[in-house]
């Protein structure tokens, strides 16, 4: 089982991986645009939140950040609202 270091680094470097590969794939002036600005800004908050969780200590909540923003990002793009490359193993399309 992996002890809640490891799976703390990971989940950031997942998070941060997947925010550099999804790009927003509908207009941004839609309310689609609108929704896709949402849920990049809230998996971009969940990182910074989980970083400073980190900074301070408190890794389950960072963790728990790291997850939230993750999972914001990747409904995002199980909805369509962003592209990832076909070879992504970060996401469930």
């Amino acid at each position: 089982m992996a002890d809640i270091q490891e799976k703390t680094d990971r989940y950031e470097r997942m998070l941060a991986d997947a925010l550099s590969e999804a790009t927003v794939t509908v207009p941004a002036e839609t309310p689609l645009g609108a929704a896709a600005t949402e849920c990049e800004e809230m998996a971009r908050s969940y990182l910074e939140d989980g970083r400073h969780f980190r900074e301070n200590g408190d890794l389950v909540n960072a963790l728990s950040s790291f997850s939230y923003g993750y999972g914001w990002l990747d409904a995002g793009v199980r909805m369509g609202l962003f592209a990832v490359p076909d070879d992504s193993h970060l996401f469930t399309v």
